[in-house]
């Protein structure tokens, strides 16, 4: 069957956050699954197969990282529209079936594909001990989210100290469900982005995931909420990097980047 790698929130080779895609008839056993994904060792792989005609939704889509399935991905979901877009799979919006309801896509005249994604809702939280330590930071704030994310978005002091982060992953896993999403005001929003993050997933096999989309559905209404615009640019990474553009539409956050296809091939299994 064909497998392939693409390059999510970017338009470029070989930056932005890859993610693994095969398109099946049905879904095989979890077991293969988390075997194809742990094979594949990126933060996702995504696997889809087409729904019956009049449902709710076209595809059925799950996510799993190199050890566990997960609830919610976002550059996996942009890298799958981006597959079946890009080899006539399918036309027009598409609407996936997933662990977090139907997530819709529509391709963009631009070539990128916006997605419409629940927004996160965020709770304030106290500095759990230990968790500065950790990522070696002052933290100037904590907010916790749904169970469908279970991220802990912790606000640090610029976009210098995101970027220079170099936490303890060991010491991470016992702050968060699933990650640790570290935020800042971008230092220019000249550079064509208004925050900037970074985002830890020691808990479930991932050191640190480039550009996390479903992230950006409780980034964007903690940034929006502070900027006082529904329509905000977050740049995501460390050694990848990628952006990704939010706009809030109350219980909705609508996610939009590129893809490009980086590998297509065969997998033997």
């Amino acid at each position: 069957m064909r497998i392939r790698i693409v390059d999510a929130f970017t338009d470029r080779p070989f930056s932005g956050n890859p993610a693994g895609v095969l398109l099946l008839d049905s879904f095989p056993d979890d077991t293969w699954l988390q075997k194809v994904a742990a094979e594949v060792n990126l933060s996702e792989t995504a696997f889809a197969h087409p729904l019956p005609p009049g449902g709710e939704a076209d595809w059925a889509l799950r996510w799993f990282t190199p050890t566990t399935e997960v609830d919610m991905c976002g550059h996996a979901t942009l890298a799958t529209a981006h597959v079946l877009h890009s080899t006539g799979a399918a036309a027009g919006p598409v609407r996936f079936a997933t662990r977090s309801g139907v997530l819709g896509a529509v391709a963009e005249a631009d070539g990128s594909i916006t997605m419409d994604f629940p927004t996160a809702s965020l709770t304030p939280a106290p500095v759990p001990a230990g968790l500065a330590e950790a990522l070696g930071a002052e933290i100037l704030a904590v907010h916790d989210t749904p169970d469908h994310i279970g991220d802990l978005v912790v606000e640090l002091r610029d976009e210098a100290t995101v970027r220079a982060l170099a936490p303890d992953l060991t010491a991470l896993v016992a702050h968060s469900s699933r990650g640790v999403i570290a935020t800042a005001l971008a230092a220019d929003p000249g550079n064509g982005y208004h925050f900037v993050s970074r985002g830890f997933f020691p808990a479930v096999g991932i050191a640190e995931d480039p550009v996390t989309g479903s992230a950006h559905t409780a980034l964007a209404p903690y940034w929006s909420a502070r900027l006082g615009r529904d329509e905000l640019t977050g740049f995501q990474g460390g050694a990848r990097t990628g952006l990704v553009r939010t706009r809030l539409r109350g219980d909705r956050t609508l996610l939009t980047g590129h893809a490009v296809t980086v590998i297509d091939g065969d997998l033997h299994a």
